[in-house]
């Protein structure tokens, strides 16, 4: 069994202008006391992925550092491990390309997905989203801290939870089961500052 730090940052790279600056917040996320890194990027292509992701592995020494989406680049770039949602390859799938010791997150959005991610070789379950969010263009339907609730009863595996978490609410999350609550968007103004409060408020 894996053990989550209380705070998952996500970098997700639509919110940055340019890669220096994505790097930067990573660096300072990092002085934050951030531990594990999700590499986010929906849009580019695998080239400019593979790019940025081996130099956060360069900047980031000591953080655990996740893929989302992409088995082969977690690899190519010397990852540590790989998220995947209900539309990518299945955890079977990413298994054979990542083999056994790299971490595996998978995205659940109801109770029948998170027992069947239960089944599955994944290390921890992701639901959400908790609350509403805006880092989704379609994003599925807000489950609520009930959701998370049930998610801790459906799963013995580690649960992370994302979706609209912030400052305000995060203590809730964990409150009502979450091991650990992925953050985008309230890590991205005073990235270090940001995740100080965070990890302070998530003892």
């Amino acid at each position: 069994m894996i053990h989550l730090p209380r705070l998952y940052a996500i970098l997700d790279a639509s919110y940055f202008s340019d890669s220096q600056i994505l790097f930067s917040t990573a660096e300072e996320l990092l002085a934050g006391g951030v531990t594990l890194l999700q590499y986010r990027n929906k849009s580019g292509n695998a080239r400019e992925m593979l790019e940025q992701a081996r130099e956060l592995k360069r900047r980031l020494d000591g953080a655990k550092l996740i893929m989302n989406d992409r088995a082969d680049l977690c690899l190519a770039a010397g990852f540590d491990g790989v998220h995947v949602g209900q539309e990518d390859l299945s955890p079977k799938g990413v298994r054979k390309v990542i083999g056994t010791i790299l971490w595996l997150g998978v995205s659940t959005h109801n109770p029948e997905q998170i027992e069947v991610a239960d089944k599955t070789s994944a290390d921890y379950v992701a639901i959400g989203p908790v609350f509403s969010t805006a880092s989704k263009a379609n994003p599925d339907p807000v489950v609520g801290l009930e959701g998370v609730r049930q998610a801790r009863v459906l799963t013995r595996k580690p649960v992370v939870a994302i979706g609209g978490i912030n400052r305000a609410n995060c203590r809730s999350v964990i409150e009502a089961g979450a091991d650990s609550v992925a953050v985008i968007s309230d890590l991205m103004r005073e990235p270090r500052k940001s995740a100080e409060d965070f990890l302070r408020i998530l003892g």
